[in-house]
């Protein structure tokens, strides 16, 4: 535990774990690459459209914040990557790879044609995967809280993480969703946290995470063209020039006083934010 301990407090991986939450209802399914059954939900109309991706060891509920507020305006979509949440859990290896065709599945079927991709922690690493596969339908990409440090991405320490959660990942899980908030964090929020981050599938998530540390961000983010940004707390620094080097339209939005959670923790600025990016983006 003094392990993981340190290691979260360093700032290095501090940006994988995600919200669940309960179910959301009228949710529809998309077979992916593989047959495994992606659960989505959708509210509202309007382009461009606004498509919500998780991270690890979460579901789609984590938007919850969000989908009144955007849905007024814009089609918004939350998905289920696979193994979470109501998606299937028949497959073997949990790579960002195989959760990138997950939501480009799930575009496709929907037909949408012009898509801003949103995702918190982990699953900034998904949008840019899926951005690759369905280039011709995706505008920008918005990180939450992730996007710090895109020259290493999540490779370094994975394997002290991994170590740290196989004897009891229960009580492990406990400790690691403890250290995603500042000690002004709602004590609510941070229960809530520890319960539905110690309920994941113990297989799916070391699985996923090493997987993710194996994962090539630099490289993958060489091939995105559109524009990238990121809302992020200031729990932890942002390498905002190493980034640039290697994104050039890189920019990001701080939220300073929170922690890892900026779309629960200050839903409304995190809002305000994403509908400037929206702006920025279609005056471009």
């Amino acid at each position: 535990m003094a392990k993981l301990r340190a290691f979260v407090l360093s700032g290095l991986l501090l940006n994988l774990i995600l919200l669940g939450g309960c179910k959301q209802k009228d949710s529809q399914q998309v077979k992916s690459f593989d047959g495994v059954k992606i659960s989505y939900a959708i509210q509202g109309q309007g382009e461009p459209a606004l498509v919500f991706v998780h991270g690890w060891s979460c579901d789609k509920t984590v938007w919850e914040n969000q989908i009144p507020y955007f849905s007024k305006n814009y089609k918004v979509v939350t998905i289920d990557f696979g193994g979470h949440g109501q998606s299937g859990t028949d497959r073997k290896e949990w790579t960002v790879e195989a959760y990138g065709q997950d939501v480009a599945a799930v575009i496709k079927k929907l037909g949408i044609k012009k898509a801003i991709l949103i995702g918190h922690s982990m699953g900034g690493s998904v949008i840019a995967e899926a951005a690759l596969l369905i280039p011709d339908r995706v505008i920008c990409l918005v990180g939450a809280d992730t996007f710090h440090d895109i020259e290493n991405g999540y490779t370094q320490g994975m394997d002290e993480i991994i170590a740290g959660l196989k004897p009891d990942f229960q009580m492990q899980a406990k400790g690691f969703a403890r250290f995603m908030f500042p000690e002004t964090a709602d004590p609510n929020l941070v229960k809530q946290m520890v319960e539905k981050i110690s309920s994941a599938n113990p297989a799916v998530a070391i699985n996923t995470l090493e997987n993710l540390g194996k994962h090539d961000l630099k490289s993958t983010f060489k091939n995105i063209t559109v524009p990238v940004y990121s809302i992020s707390s200031d729990f932890w620094p942002t390498n905002f020039e190493a980034n640039k080097n290697i994104v050039k339209s890189f920019e990001v939005k701080i939220i300073p006083d929170i922690g890892h959670f900026v779309m629960l923790e200050d839903a409304a600025k995190f809002n305000k934010y994403l509908d400037e990016i929206i702006e920025e983006v279609g005056s471009k």
